[in-house]
């Protein structure tokens, strides 16, 4: 990569230039915090999950599926595609009596097969929120967070926080995928 492939760094906040967007514009910022852990929890969840889709808004199908760092095969899109098979992938780990298969089928085609289609970057969000809410109802219908679950005698808190450890650890590289895209900066 030359230099002049290299996009200029930029934020769309003018507050504090290590930002994604002004605090009075991120969508991530409440005022209050939840009470109990499972609302403690999904509020987390909630806001990697936003991060997520804040880091590929305003790309093209193109943009989204730009491996950024070769030989990788990461890109943004693919990132929302492993996600969506993570979830279900969670699900079954709660309903292992009757699994669902896998969404793209053999393994790392979630990022293999990320390309710049829109009817893929369209079929990949659909995937995901489907995915998301599905694995969210299976694992609010257990209210006891102690409850371990057939497959790996996993508790359902655990599941919850390693979802969490998931979209961040993944955040992390959107934020470098973006950078590597556009320039645009900020967490």
């Amino acid at each position: 990569m030359s230099d002049d492939d290299v996009p200029e760094r930029w934020t769309a906040a003018s507050v504090y230039p290590d930002m994604w967007a002004d605090p009075d514009r991120d969508p991530r910022n409440n005022d209050s915090s939840p009470d109990g852990e499972l609302a403690t929890l999904q509020d987390f969840l909630a806001g990697y999950r936003l991060t997520l889709t804040m880091k590929c808004e305003g790309l093209d199908a193109e943009q989204l599926a730009r491996r950024s760092v070769p030989p990788s095969t990461m890109s943004l899109l693919g990132l929302v595609r492993h996600l969506a098979e993570v979830e279900r992938d969670w699900r079954n780990w709660v309903e292992p009596e009757n699994p669902a298969p896998r969404i793209y089928g053999e393994r790392d085609a979630d990022f293999a097969g990320a390309a710049a289609d829109p009817a893929l970057v369209d079929a990949a969000f659909a995937d995901l929120a489907r995915e998301q809410a599905a694995c969210d109802a299976v694992l609010t219908s257990h209210t006891d967070l102690g409850t371990r679950l057939a497959k790996g005698d996993t508790s359902v808190r655990e599941l919850w926080v390693h979802r969490v450890e998931e979209y961040a650890r993944h955040c992390g590289h959107a934020d470098l995928l973006r950078e590597c895209v556009d320039g645009r900066v900020g967490q």
